[in-house]
């Protein structure tokens, strides 16, 4: 079933929803979910919300062209209004975003008009609960122009692993550390600041005291603004592929590293690695 939106969800009863919903989720790989595709036509950018975007993230402001990461900013309302519904299986409160894969096919100017449609594609089992895939859609000219598939993780018991359980799923094989490039260091406000621009105000991102009453002894960065920080750094052709998974949580205020060899980058603390990912051309 497809549901065009005359315009966008607001987040603050999205969020107040799925978190009193979620205690009473039992998440599993086989729940249904909804199969909904939700539509948003004639989105236009807020000029002013895109620079400051830029300026949180750490890409050059006044270019026209977006970053290839806004679009996710953009989609963010209509995946929040599919996962904080009473049809979605896994509870709002706790998830985690374990990877995006982005597909741009050209690039997208900030000054142009697009349709999005959010969906949720799949469930699949993990070996720490269920994992959900949302895919994101930007299209221009009815033709789909930028892409995404994120991963969001339900942490629950499970049985023993079986051997259906994809091999993508397992843990990737430990690598020699890529070079480093720069140390960053990070303010406490960083999770204010990119939940101003986002939209995403996860208070586990937003102060000490609200990360602590899920079990952070301090605030976290977004992991979505790990990665566009890290993509402002290495930087992007038109028509790139951007893939990223989140190991470990990014602990505000602190110090990171980041590394980067040809399409590869990593942020890292210390001997922990927090984020992965990797720039690849887009061919055609």
């Amino acid at each position: 079933m497809t549901i065009t939106l005359p315009q966008a969800p607001s987040l603050p009863p999205l969020l107040a929803r799925g978190a009193l919903l979620s205690p009473f989720k039992r998440p599993r790989p086989d729940a249904e979910f909804p199969r909904t595709r939700l539509v948003l036509p004639g989105v236009r950018i807020d000029l002013a919300r895109l620079a400051a975007y830029e300026r949180v993230c750490g890409f050059a402001t006044g270019d026209d062209a977006l970053p290839v990461t806004y679009p996710h900013v953009l989609g963010f309302p209509l995946a929040m209004r599919l996962m904080s519904g009473r049809d979605f299986p896994l509870p709002l409160l706790g998830l985690v975003h374990t990877s995006i894969e982005i597909t741009q096919r050209r690039a997208l100017a900030a000054t142009g008009e697009y349709e999005l449609s959010v969906h949720i594609d799949e469930l699949v089992p993990h070996r720490r609960g269920t994992e959900a895939a949302v895919v994101s859609e930007v299209r221009a000219g009815g033709e789909v122009v930028w892409e995404s598939r994120s991963t969001y993780l339900a942490r629950h018991r499970t049985g023993s692993r079986t051997s259906s359980e994809p091999a993508e799923r397992k843990e990737p094989a430990a690598r020699e550390p890529l070079p480093a490039v720069a140390d960053w260091r990070l303010a406490g406000d960083v999770g204010r600041r990119y939940g101003a621009v986002s939209g995403d105000r996860n208070p586990i991102h937003l102060h000490p005291l609200t990360a602590r009453l899920f079990g952070f002894p301090r605030a976290i960065a977004h992991g979505m603004w790990t990665v566009a920080r890290c993509v402002a750094a290495h930087g992007t052709p038109a028509a790139v592929v951007v893939r990223a998974g989140f190991r470990a949580p990014v602990p505000l205020p602190g110090t990171v590293t980041y590394a980067a060899e040809g399409g590869l980058f990593e942020l890292r603390g210390g001997d922990r690695v927090h984020v992965t990912g990797g720039v690849y051309p887009l061919v055609s």
